[in-house]
């Protein structure tokens, strides 16, 4: 008897948004490989870019948002307008047009990142670092496999931050937090990266990869990873004066 094989292939049109720091970025993939994108580094004007960034990407990769299969969204930690902004804009898409929704820590992007732009070694740890005010930072350990190591926190930084794992590993810090931590973290196996973003571009093989094991986020009920509080002041000509 003649034996047929059924090969199954999945496609993927995906559109990534990246607004978790002063960064914003879009990019738009088809089956793992990038179409094109958009990335603006001069600071918080995620609200005026990510619509316009959102409709010339879909223009230059000739789709409607309609032939989009999901939509990838940095989740955070990162900046709480950013956060919300992009949040916001992704929901409102996915419910729009019935398309999938697509998490990925921001931490992890920034990692993705710094393995596009530098060699590391198979042996070495990835530290990602958001700055959170002062001297703390948001940061997570990685392996070079982007499997977590240790788990996301906030952290401020000292002289001992580290210390014990340096002893045994060679790690890469990196991202906007990491450049204020190199007065404190000296150790000789401290290697600091510059100029590693998260950036919609490297969202697209993480994004793809959870595409493929069907990894989707509730649309409904999915809120960001924000780790700490929004740091809200009142107004000083707003404060009650004390009688």
């Amino acid at each position: 008897p003649n034996c047929v094989f059924c090969i199954t292939i999945t496609m993927s049109k995906i559109l990534n948004i990246e607004t978790s720091t002063t960064v914003c970025s879009v990019s738009i993939s088809e089956n793992g490989a990038c179409k094109c994108f958009r990335e603006n580094f001069n600071g918080n004007n995620h609200s005026e870019l990510i619509g316009v960034f959102v409709q010339e990407v879909l223009a230059e990769a000739g789709f409607q948002p309609t032939d989009l299969d999901a939509v990838a969204l940095s989740i955070g930690p990162g900046s709480y307008t950013g956060l919300r902004i992009g949040t916001s804009f992704a929901k409102g898409l996915c419910y729009g047009c019935n398309l999938k929704l697509i998490t990925i820590p921001t931490l992890k992007i920034i990692a993705q990142n710094a393995k596009e732009k530098y060699n590391i070694e198979d042996d070495a740890l990835l530290c990602p670092m958001i700055d959170a005010r002062r001297m703390e930072v948001y940061n997570c350990i990685y392996d070079t496999q982007l499997n977590e190591v240790r788990e996301t926190q906030p952290e401020i930084i000292d002289e001992n931050s580290f210390a014990e794992i340096l002893k045994e590993k060679k790690i890469y810090f990196f991202g906007n937090g990491a450049e204020k931590c190199k007065p404190f973290i000296t150790h000789e196996n401290a290697i600091f990266l510059s100029e590693v973003y998260p950036l919609a571009t490297s969202m697209i093989k993480l994004a793809d990869e959870s595409f493929e094991s069907e990894d989707f986020a509730d649309v409904a009920y999915f809120e960001p990873f924000y780790l700490k509080a929004a740091h809200v002041t009142m107004p000083k000509n707003q404060l009650t004066p004390n009688y």
